[in-house]
């Protein structure tokens, strides 16, 4: 059985460190995770890009605001991510917001998927070890809720459309961030607005 305290107290960064950790690796000519191939190089170079972005430019919706307002009690925000991985580039520096804007009610670390593949292989997506993923836990670590990710339902439907239609990297990665750049953020925030609704309006029992 999963030790969500454990991994979140012991093994976890923050997204300071995590960010650190992920440019000490690019200055070494490595990523997270066991591939340090050109490809992966450049994947994680481009999502340094990408988080400063979403880091300096996006703003949190007054919904969402709200919505972590009225958050009752105190949760940890666990994400599983890597340096390499686009979606995550996208999604995690919202999250962090999210945690940035309500200090008091959320506590975010991130793990890295490869160095704890027992707790990727708990939350697949159809199957896969699709990431990011984010696991709401009470103080006591115990899961409240399903997990979300790895990006919005209405990316995650283009996504399997695209691949029906046999495009293939680096035209998928292409798309993908393209629909990011148009969506600025507005899906991802709206279904993490929805996600976090029942903890703020009366608060849940561990599942």
């Amino acid at each position: 059985m999963l030790d969500y305290s454990n991994i979140f107290d012991k093994e976890a960064l923050d997204y300071p460190s995590y960010r650190n950790l992920v440019d000490e690796l690019l200055a070494k000519g490595e990523t997270t995770g066991p591939d340090h191939s050109e490809a992966m190089l450049h994947y994680s170079k481009m999502n340094v890009q990408r988080m400063n972005r979403v880091d300096k430019t996006t703003a949190l919706s007054a919904d969402l605001l709200a919505t972590l307002e009225g958050i009752k009690g105190k949760y940890k925000f666990l994400v599983i991510t890597e340096g390499w991985c686009g979606d995550a580039a996208q999604i995690v520096p919202v999250i962090n917001k999210m945690a940035l804007a309500a200090p008091d009610k959320i506590e975010l670390k991130l793990t890295l998927r490869d160095k704890n593949l027992s707790l990727i292989d708990a939350h697949l997506t159809n199957g896969g070890r699709a990431i990011p993923v984010l696991l709401i836990l009470d103080e006591a670590g115990n899961l409240v809720m399903p997990k979300w990710g790895p990006r919005p339902a209405v990316l995650q439907n283009l996504m399997a459309e695209w691949k029906n239609e046999g495009v293939v990297m680096p035209e998928l990665a292409e798309k993908l961030h393209g629909w990011y750049a148009k969506d600025k953020t507005v899906a991802t925030q709206a279904e993490l607005t929805e996600l976090l609704r029942p903890l703020s309006a009366f608060g849940i029992s561990p599942q």
